[in-house]
């Protein structure tokens, strides 16, 4: 029986990542005019593994303008809910399912969240960011810190996740995956996860 739905941010809660697709597709562009469709291969990473990945050496005094060019993106971002996400958190809550943020997001980045949607601290039980953990999906540890969290073993939370460090990270965590289809087609999500779906409007909790 599934305890625990545990929820990636961007992507999953959000309709964010086009937006962030934007983003990193022009700094990529910027530094990188060679490797078209580099910004392809990061998704579900925090920032400083971002910036380990593609800003160290002779490009590491560029993080911080890269830093200050995000930071205004984010600030001036639509943060809008992914469709039925906010029914579907208040059908779990009501059924006693716990709820999670599980995220590579950073605290600054959940501050300027806050801001924009204020009643969203009150719909989950815990949310669990870059802070929060030492590696960063694809590997497990963030899955599993949510469900020590909880006290509950890993065959007892469901994870929703769209990109794929993130559906590796929540398989690798032995933990019952749902892909949501807004950062690729299913048929990319094939072996990666359990079950597809575009959004959750009309979707009942079945676990």
């Amino acid at each position: 029986m599934i305890k625990a739905a545990l929820f990636d941010l961007d992507g999953v809660i959000f309709n964010t990542e086009p937006q962030y697709t934007v983003f990193w597709g022009e700094e990529c562009r910027r530094y990188y005019p060679d490797k078209p469709g580099l910004e392809e291969t990061f998704k579900g990473q925090t920032l400083v593994q971002i910036y380990d990945m593609l800003f160290s050496g002779e490009l590491e005094g560029e993080r911080e303008a890269v830093t200050r060019r995000l930071d205004e993106f984010e600030k001036n971002m639509d943060y809008d809910y992914v469709e039925g996400f906010k029914d579907f958190v208040k059908q779990l809550r009501e059924k006693g399912v716990k709820t999670a943020v599980v995220t590579s997001s950073n605290a600054k980045k959940m501050a300027v969240v806050y801001g924009k949607h204020p009643e969203f601290k009150g719909m989950f039980d815990a949310i669990l960011t870059s802070e929060d953990f030492k590696h960063s999906k694809p590997h497990p540890e963030c899955y599993l810190a949510a469900a020590e969290r909880f006290g509950l073993q890993p065959s007892e939370c469901v994870v929703f996740e769209d990109s794929f460090n993130g559906l590796k990270s929540g398989k690798s965590a032995q933990m019952y995956v749902v892909g949501l289809t807004t950062a690729h087609p299913a048929e990319e999500l094939v072996g990666l996860c359990d079950e597809t779906i575009a959004n959750f409007k009309g979707k009942s909790f079945a676990y």
